[in-house]
């Protein structure tokens, strides 16, 4: 039973460009019981490997979290398969708003202790009592309403980019640092305050939604479909766009710009600038914001340092390396020192205050 990829990345990328098919990129999660996971791992690699799907998946005990690229030829079986597993049958697809073809370029189904990194004890609390869903209408109407907190349950370097108007945008490193900070700055405000809260695609605003309500906030909404399902309704239903500048996702597009706004600033000049990119020197591989001008003159190099070693020959960066593990900023995501119009650090307390 094979249960790996017989083709590398740049193996794969070839053959989808000789193929010259569309490819859809396309994203759901939902949380389930799920008994044995090993089993239940090996039954999805097996069905998708046959019918060309790529990407990255997690399961665990709690459910899935699948990111993925499909052919669009391919669509109706991957859909059809979906709905002979009783909890994912009818579940809501968030199909990219952009598509590149070699978004994914590997199949990648692994086991996890939970589908997101949320440091909490499910045991804890009732997981299944979450906030109210609301579409791009009803959110649009909440986030007007003066008695709403909008917060962003995003990194930092995801709402750099992009985020809706009047957000507070935690300036975290993780999702699970944000929960804490939210819940100590809203304290007082848990029965006379909306909390309004969105995400890339609503799976951490699940979590999120059903912690604050055992914290005993009253008022708890989420946006259904998050920022990828948003658009698509606002563009439907012809309604106001409150979204501006990118939204960021995890392949290898980065991002799908929403509005045309730039909100950020390459890392390295300060110019307006919303493209990430990671450094080229795979050692640091430090993901940060790079503007055209930069990128030529560094060589996509965050750093002169990083630049000298890109330039040596793969024998001497191998040497080089050896010995050494990769350096830190590869967690630091733009936050590295050297990079000298890193994102201001944003004070939450001050902007929570402001809605009190």
């Amino acid at each position: 039973m094979q249960l790996y990829n017989n083709l590398s990345a740049k193996e794969r990328a070839e053959l989808i460009e000789q193929a010259g098919k569309e490819r859809l990129t396309i994203s759901f999660y939902t949380y389930a019981k799920i008994g044995n996971t090993e089993i239940f791992r090996n039954h999805l690699f097996l069905a998708w490997d046959a019918i060309d799907v790529l990407g990255r998946i997690y399961v665990a005990k709690e459910g899935i979290n699948a990111q993925l690229s499909v052919p669009a030829d391919n669509f109706d079986g991957f859909k059809a398969h979906l709905d002979t597993i009783s909890f994912l049958e009818g579940v809501r697809l968030n199909i990219g708003l952009e598509h590149d073809n070699f978004s994914f370029l590997k199949l990648k189904v692994k086991i996890r202790s939970k589908i997101v990194a949320d440091g909490l004890n499910d045991d804890a609390f009732d997981v299944t009592n979450k906030g109210v869903h609301v579409n791009a209408e009803k959110f649009n109407a909440l986030i007007e309403d003066p008695n709403t907190v909008l917060v962003d349950m995003r990194n930092h370097y995801e709402s750099e980019i992009g985020h809706f108007k009047n957000a507070v945008t935690p300036d975290v490193d993780t999702f699970r640092e944000s929960l804490p900070i939210i819940e100590e700055e809203l304290k007082d405000h848990k029965e006379d305050k909306n909390l309004v809260m969105y995400c890339t695609g609503g799976i951490r605003c699940e979590k999120a939604s059903a912690y604050y309500k055992h914290k005993g906030f009253k008022n708890v909404f989420q946006l259904e479909g998050g920022i990828i399902n948003y658009v698509r309704q606002v563009e439907k239903d012809q309604l106001e766009n409150k979204f501006i500048g990118k939204n960021f996702v995890f392949d290898e597009r980065r991002s799908e710009r929403i509005s045309e706004d730039v909100i950020a600033k390459c890392h390295q000049c300060g110019k307006p600038a919303d493209t990430h990119v990671n450094c080229a020197n795979s050692a640091c591989h430090l993901l940060f914001i790079q503007c055209e001008d930069c990128r030529a003159e560094m060589e996509s190099c965050c750093s002169t340092a990083c630049m000298e070693i890109n330039n040596m020959t793969a024998e001497e960066q191998k040497e080089l390396r050896k010995g050494q593990g990769n350096s830190n900023d590869i967690f630091k995501k733009g936050r590295a020192e050297h990079l000298p119009y890193k994102k201001d650090l944003r004070n939450i307390f001050d902007v929570l205050k402001t809605k009190s």
